[in-house]
């Protein structure tokens, strides 16, 4: 096992945030893991560092599962039941190419998959579809070691399963994740330009039914959406139909990048080319670095029986927000099928996601006023994103969510001594 001891403190992936742990360490075997935990006063998990607030931070170990091996394959998908249980630290997209490879899929990625399983999951991370819901949603087990170093199997169907899933890091370190899978599928991509604001007033549930995942994109101005990205789930070997018209918007010409003039090099295929789910449900591919340079991200999950209320609210916001974004997305969730406590998709919810240019204070600025007209609608952050809410006022975010109080008491039984807790999840289950 090694470790990084100060000053050599890791940052996030976007660099807005320096953590706060005094040393870095990489344990690679479960016994070795379980040393840390118990000799840590404060100690957490370090997954692909994709946060933009502190829900991963310590001051005490940071421990990154790069180097663990507890002897099983990395990836093993059951061919009885089809469930995938893969190890916690891995990528998206490197699970992604095993499950495929064992005719298997699943149902929903996010936009990036260079994304830690278990960060993903914790956080409540998700793709966009109607009827597709969370990362979290496809987990049926989980192996974490908890604060006393002992590790503990929970699956669905058992008493603390619904508070451990969504857990944001509180309850342990997470080893392995067990997630269910589906037959295959093939995934063709086509992308639409301007749609107006009057056709998304009109027609947003037909637009987001037109294909298995939609992706609006858009800077919040008076011209509307300027990107539609459908992505159509087909049987593997078919090819689909190109759609000339979408409500006004019509077919992109060439490949696009969400950002205006930026080469899409690091996008999934687009032009209807069909593929499968993993290289398309994804915006970014793998085997690219799919920033545009330094960014900062925000998103707030809206009751989808409030969308367009917050779309209203949102273009009234348009001349603070737009001149400080680099892109806007809406995407739609699907509800859990099983309750998650911490998870903001206990109802169909609409994704509002604000991909900001690196401007910290200015973002600031505008984050109190985003959230004043968006939490009242029933919004509720994201886990992983910078939200005025979770720095300054935790306990109404807490106040949120019906099952608060049960998760905080689940917490204090795994971790009595309160080894996991740091950053804004300390801040929440003090407050």
């Amino acid at each position: 096992m090694t470790a990084t001891p100060e000053p050599a403190r890791p940052a996030n992936w976007a660099g807005n945030l320096t953590y706060s742990s005094a040393e870095v360490v990489h344990p690679a075997t479960p016994d070795e893991l379980a040393d840390v935990v118990r000799r840590s006063p404060r100690v957490k998990a370090l997954g692909s560092r994709h946060s933009f607030g502190d829900v991963a931070d310590t001051t005490g170990t940071h421990v990154v599962l790069d180097r663990y091996d507890d002897g099983r394959p990395p990836v093993v998908v059951d061919p009885a039941t089809g469930v995938a249980s893969v190890a916690a630290g891995l990528r998206y997209g490197d699970v992604t190419r095993q499950v495929q490879a064992a005719g298997r899929a699943l149902a929903n990625l996010a936009s990036l998959p260079h994304i830690s399983v278990a960060g993903s999951v914790a956080t409540a991370t998700h793709g966009s579809g109607d009827r597709v819901g969370s990362l979290a949603s496809a987990v049926v087990g989980l192996e974490l070691v908890t604060g006393d170093g002992v590790r503990r199997t929970l699956r669905r169907g058992d008493p603390d399963f619904a508070g451990a899933v969504v857990a944001l890091g509180a309850l342990g370190v997470v080893t392995r994740v067990e997630l269910e899978t589906v037959p295959t599928f093939d995934v063709r991509q086509d992308v639409h330009v301007g749609l107006p604001w009057d056709a998304v007033t009109a027609h947003y549930d037909e637009l987001t039914a037109s294909a298995y995942s939609v992706s609006l994109f858009t800077d919040w101005g008076p011209d509307g959406v300027q990107q539609v990205w459908r992505k159509s789930r087909l049987a593997p070997g078919e090819t689909g139909t190109a759609r000339a018209e979408l409500f006004g918007a019509t077919p992109a010409a060439t490949t696009l990048h969400p950002l205006p003039g930026v080469d899409p090099v690091h996008c999934t295929r687009q032009l209807g080319e069909p593929g499968p789910w993993n290289e398309r449900l994804p915006h970014f591919r793998l085997d690219f670095t799919p920033s545009n340079g330094a960014e900062l991200q925000s998103e707030y999950l809206v009751p989808r029986a409030r969308a367009q209320e917050a779309f209203a609210a949102m273009r009234d916001l348009g001349p603070r927000v737009t001149p400080l974004l680099q892109v806007g997305e809406i995407r739609t969730v699907a509800a859990d099928a099983e309750p998650l406590w911490l998870s903001p998709f206990d109802a169909p919810a609409v994704g509002v996601h604000l991909t900001w240019k690196p401007l910290p204070d200015d973002v600031a600025r505008v984050l109190p006023d985003v959230e004043a007209a968006l939490l009242p609608l029933g919004a509720r952050p994201h886990w992983g994103k910078l939200s005025h809410a979770l720095v300054h006022d935790p306990g109404s975010v807490a106040a949120l969510y019906p099952r608060f109080d049960d998760f905080g008491s689940l917490v204090q039984r795994h971790d009595p001594e309160g080894r996991f807790l740091g950053g804004y999840v300390e801040r929440l289950l003090t407050s």
